[in-house]
């Protein structure tokens, strides 16, 4: 189903906006709980996927919002199957060589984006999975100073997962936190120490325990979202700059 062009006007809450399509105002799914507030502002040219359902009580999902020249995916979901679909294709090169690929793992209390692990056969011809490796995918739209920023609005879940990773390093296993930057003019990563100083400080301490970090970012096009097949650096240190690219 094509895309629908609107121009963004409200957004009373996180979860629906008000566009205008057609000259008439209409209520769309906002699939994104990240403030965005240097991307929806008024009058912005968004793309929305119109619903099929007739139960559902909006008309359309915002998909993209167009900023300086440039689609950015305001999905934040269709992160987790950009990063999953390049894994299989063999698109990430540090997460290559993995024969089983599994979404939505759940840990304890939690569920981890992705699970990959190798199969093998033991003396009996069993066949059993090692090597696991868990990978926590978040998406960024904020860009700060030409530089991607995670989060846009603090994250108690957000730094569950860490935790629930460090744990997981703890015990043995290969663990990756995953940064997808979902705005093109992002060439870099640095976390939001002035957002989010505890998601911040737990992303080092990750880090400091072994958890590996990955920055990529990804093409938008209306036809379809791909991983740039490129990692691209990061920075876990405070930052004095709070310049945002709109402002």
């Amino acid at each position: 189903m094509d895309y629908v062009k609107g121009i963004f006007k409200n957004r009373p809450n996180r979860f629906i906006a008000e566009v205008e399509v057609d000259g008439k105002l209409e209520i769309a799914h906002v699939p994104n709980t990240g403030r965005c507030k240097e991307l929806l502002v008024e009058d912005a040219l968004v793309w929305l996927k119109p619903s099929d359902n007739p139960n559902r009580k909006t008309k359309f999902s915002l998909h993209f919002v167009e900023n300086k020249g440039v689609l950015v995916s305001l999905f934040s979901q269709e992160a987790n199957k950009i990063v999953y679909d390049a894994i299989v294709d063999g698109k990430i090169k540090e997460l290559s060589g993995y024969d089983y690929h599994q979404r939505e793992k759940t840990v304890d209390n939690s569920r981890i984006d992705i699970y990959l692990a190798n199969h093998e056969d033991d003396c009996c011809g069993m066949n059993f999975l090692v090597e696991p490796c868990y990978v926590e995918v978040k998406g960024v739209t904020l860009i700060v100073d030409g530089e991607a920023r995670f989060p846009d609005a603090p994250t108690e879940r957000g730094a569950k997962h860490l935790k629930e990773l460090i744990k997981l390093k703890k015990e043995g296993k290969r663990c990756v936190v995953f940064f997808l930057i979902q705005h093109p003019i992002g060439k870099s990563f640095r976390p939001n120490w002035e957002n989010d100083p505890i998601f911040s400080q737990t992303l080092n301490d990750a880090y400091d325990a072994g958890v590996e970090i990955l920055v990529y970012g990804c093409d938008n096009q209306l036809s379809g979202i791909e991983l740039i097949p490129e990692s691209l650096d990061f920075d876990l240190g405070q930052s004095l700059s709070n310049s945002i690219i709109n402002d």
